[in-house]
Parts: structure tokens; C-alpha cells; sequence
């Protein structure tokens, strides 16, 4: 599986939510926050997306639009996902997981960190064990893109629970001054 880097030249995507809206990738007019999280009831994944959620103004008025992936179906998706504030999409096939290189790990949910991060998922609500044709394994992975299709940084998650925070994607927003990609 090939990994994405950094000054790679991604897209166009022409995706489509759970909920039905169109996702253009890249955007014109934004940079694109794509994350590829695990399964639909995760509770690592949906711990975070709460805290996305939390902070979606701040994300929006630094020019980032949320895209969030799951390599489960649209219906598993929808009530756990469903509410969120920003896209997300389902990619039960894992197409876009194989074009960004984002993989699986034995040790994706045995990590010790993890555990944590489970446990507090799971009292916050919104989990369930992987149904039909999802995983427990997946790692994730975070992709700022450009509004040129760059993608001008990235992160290859080694656990469950390694992706950015949000202050980390809004530190790198603000590396960008137009959303353009630039060689330094």
C-alpha cells in the first residue's frame, strides 16, 4: 500500500455524505481536513469527533473543512454519525483507505493508550463493536489538502487514538496563508 507525502498532488474526489450532500475534494475555497477514522460505532473515533465537533467554529473560521471517512456503510454510519456538523463519509470498500494508504495494525487497538481512550468512549456514549465487514484494526490517518489538491501535511495514526488534535490541524491551518501548497 502506497503512503500519501507531503507536495503530493491528490484528487479531484467527488464524494457524497451520509447524509446525501456532495463533497468536493479539494475545495475550492477551503482547505480540507480529510480523516480516515475506524469503524461506525468506535469509540475512540467518536470520542474525538465529539471534540472536533466541539471546536467546528474554530475549524471553520480558520478556512478547514471536516471531512471524516469510515470503511463502513452509510446505514451503519448514520446514528452515530449522522449528527455531526460536517461530512462524513462511508467507504465500505476501503477504496479511498488504498489511495491514501491508510492500513491496519494488530496492535491498533492493543496499544495500553488506547484502552484509555476506549474506556472514555464508551461512557460518553455512541459505541459498538465493529459489525459486518468492519474491523477493529484500522489505524487512522489525518490529510490536510490545499485548495490546489496538495496535501501539505499529513499523519499516519500507530494506534487507535493517534490522530491530530484540534489544535494541532488549527497550528497547521495556520501554516498556510492562502490555501495554496508551497515548496519551502
Amino acid at each position: 500500500m502506497t503512503k500519501i507525502h507531503d507536495g503530493q498532488r491528490v484528487g479531484p474526489l467527488d464524494l457524497t455524505a451520509i447524509t446525501g450532500q456532495p463533497v468536493r475534494i479539494p475545495d475550492p475555497d477551503r482547505l480540507v481536513h480529510l480523516q480516515f477514522r475506524r469503524f461506525a460505532g468506535c469509540p475512540i473515533c467518536n470520542l474525538h469527533l465529539r471534540s472536533i465537533t466541539r471546536r467546528h467554529d474554530d475549524i471553520v473560521a480558520a478556512g478547514v473543512r471536516e471531512v471524516a471517512v469510515f470503511h463502513s456503510t452509510a446505514a451503519a454510519m448514520l446514528p452515530y454519525q449522522g449528527d455531526l456538523p460536517f461530512a462524513a463519509v462511508a467507504d465500505p470498500h476501503r477504496r479511498l483507505y488504498a489511495r491514501f494508504g491508510v492500513g491496519t495494525s494488530p496492535w491498533a487497538a492493543l496499544h495500553p493508550r488506547t484502552w484509555t481512550s476506549a474506556l472514555r468512549g464508551m461512557v460518553a456514549g455512541k459505541a459498538a463493536p465493529p459489525g459486518r465487514g468492519e474491523t477493529a484494526l484500522g489505524l487512522p490517518a489525518d490529510f490536510l489538502i490545499s485548495t490546489d489538491g496538495h496535501i501539505l501535511a499529513h499523519k499516519y495514526g500507530h494506534r487507535a487514538d493517534d490522530q491530530w488534535s484540534v489544535n494541532e490541524l488549527l497550528h497547521l491551518a495556520r501554516r498556510t496563508t492562502n490555501g495554496s501548497y508551497r515548496r519551502s
